[in-house]
This record gives C-alpha cells, sequence and structure tokens, in this order.
C-alpha cells in the first residue's frame, strides 16, 4: 500500500493495527518539558534504536479511536510525516522523507499538541520494504530538539558504537571472596557472563582503616587498579542497569559460609556506589 496523507484512513490502519497494536507495551510520547532525560534512559533508546534521526515534522495528522488500537488513556495517536536533516545512527540509505506513527499526550485540558515545524530526535527502526516509514522503539522515542539533548545522544551513540565499547551485562558466572591475612582484610572477584561474550570483573578490596575500593576490568587481564566508573558513562549504565540485585546462589563459589557471606556483601556495595538505574 502507498501511503499517502489524501488516503490518510487506509494508512492509519496500515499503521496503527501493526506498528501500534503489537508494540503496545511500549507506546510513544513526546517529550514535552525541557528537562532532559536521564543518561540511563538516553542510553537505552541508543542501544536498542537501529536508527537515530534528526528531523522536523511537516504535518501530523491525528488519528481516530478506530485507527488508534491500544491507545492508553490520555495520549493521542498521529500519523507524522518528516523530513530527514541527519541521520545521528544508522547505515542504511535513509529517505529524505519519512511517515511514522506517535503517541504524545494531551495537554491538561485533553487537547493534543501541534506537531507540524517541531524538530525532533526519533529512536527507530526501519519497517521492511517500506523505505520511507519508520517505527518508534518505545518510550520517549520521539523528543523535541535540544541542543544539549542533541549533543548527549552523539556523545552516547559514539560511545556505544566504538569498538572497545563495554559489553551489556546478562548476568553473573561465578564470584567467590579471598580473606586476607589481617582481620578484616579480603578480595572479592565476581566474573560476569556479557551478551559479546567479552571478559568483564569486578574487584573489591577490603584493608583495615581503608575505605573498601572496587574497580571493573574489560578483558582478560583482571587489573583492580582501574577503579570504578564515573557516573553517567557508558560503563556505568551498562553496571548499573545490567547487574542483577543480588548475587545467585548458584554463582557464589564457597563452602565457607562467612566468606560466601562477604562476597554478598561487596557485591551490595557495589551495587550502592553504582547508584540506581534511573
Amino acid at each position: 500500500m502507498k501511503c499517502t496523507f489524501p488516503t490518510i484512513f487506509s494508512c492509519a490502519i496500515a499503521l496503527a493495527a501493526p506498528l501500534g497494536a503489537a508494540a503496545k507495551p511500549q507506546q510513544t510520547q513526546a517529550q514535552t518539558s525541557a528537562v532532559l532525560p536521564s543518561y540511563a534512559t538516553l542510553a537505552k533508546q541508543v542501544t536498542t534504536a537501529p536508527l537515530i534521526i534528526d528531523g522536523r515534522i511537516r504535518k501530523a495528522d491525528r488519528l481516530s479511536a478506530e485507527e488508534s488500537p491500544g491507545l492508553a488513556p490520555g495520549m493521542a495517536r498521529f500519523l507524522v510525516e518528516a523530513d530527514v536533516s541527519a541521520l545521528i545512527r544508522g547505515t542504511q540509505a535513509m529517505a529524505s522523507r519519512i511517515t511514522y506513527t506517535a503517541d504524545v499526550p494531551l495537554n491538561a485540558k485533553g487537547k493534543a499538541p501541534k506537531l507540524a515545524k517541531q524538530r525532533v530526535l526519533l529512536f527507530a527502526r526501519p519497517v521492511p520494504s517500506r523505505p520511507g516509514m519508520v517505527q518508534l522503539t518505545g518510550l520517549q522515542s520521539q523528543m523535541n530538539w535540544l541542543p544539549e539533548l542533541d549533543a548527549q545522544v552523539r556523545a552516547i551513540t559514539k560511545d556505544a558504537l566504538a569498538s572497545n565499547a563495554p559489553p551489556a551485562i546478562t548476568g553473573v558466572g561465578n564470584a567467590f571472596h579471598v580473606p586476607g591475612s589481617l582481620p578484616g582484610e579480603g578480595e572479592t572477584q565476581v566474573f560476569l557472563q556479557t551478551a559479546s561474550g567479552l571478559p568483564v570483573s569486578l574487584q573489591i578490596l577490603r584493608r583495615p582503616g581503608e575505605t573498601t575500593r572496587w574497580s571493573v576490568s574489560l578483558g582478560d587481564i583482571v587489573d583492580d587498579s582501574a577503579g570504578a566508573p564515573s557516573a553517567n558513562t557508558f560503563l556505568w549504565y551498562r553496571l548499573a542497569c545490567g547487574l542483577p540485585r543480588s548475587l545467585p546462589a548458584e554463582a557464589v563459589e564457597s563452602d565457607d559460609a562467612q566468606n560466601a557471606g562477604k562476597a554478598r556483601e561487596d557485591y551490595q556495595y557495589v551495587l550502592r556506589s553504582l547508584g540506581p538505574c534511573t
């Protein structure tokens, strides 16, 4: 089907049903304030979107209730046509003008915002066999363009696509604690499982009279001098948002209950140091 705005009813059914209903748990919304999303929110958008588009909306037609299956209360669904200004992420040839559906929140009076002429950042995936169409990937996948937002998204995209980018954490392989020669001294090592198979490990060192410190190593060589990642960096995101909230019982390698307890305690120390994945 060739989708043009004069044939909006048929296009809405084609777009809103397969793309909107199938992605019901991932409804989209426009950014409505100048407050930037958190680093973790943007990093998740970047890592899950094959396409990141800087574009400007030409026109947006609101779809009817019948044309908007699965629409959440307080939202309106639009069929949007936008001009592509730049492709921040994506290797395929991109049409200069694209069409997609977007769910945006209504204001306090129940009215939909005016989207025409807005500059936006889109996190999307291509639609097979429809080069002029894209599908937004999830919540906040259409964001009002801001210079600070653009800079943050480009920086995260660069870090995520780097050849030495930290891989996604999928679980914990094994963990163990080795006590030192002095009371209160010891080291815990935690070896993580990753989506790429790249080795990633955590080292937590305790010494009497000193603050507990920890580090993360990427690769086969364990380097306890590497230190902990700074907040709001891509390595921080991989750990803060990828580590399980507790050590799996089967991952703790120790027949000594005290050493096993120390390993769990040190792992929780790492989680507290990272802070929440907001």
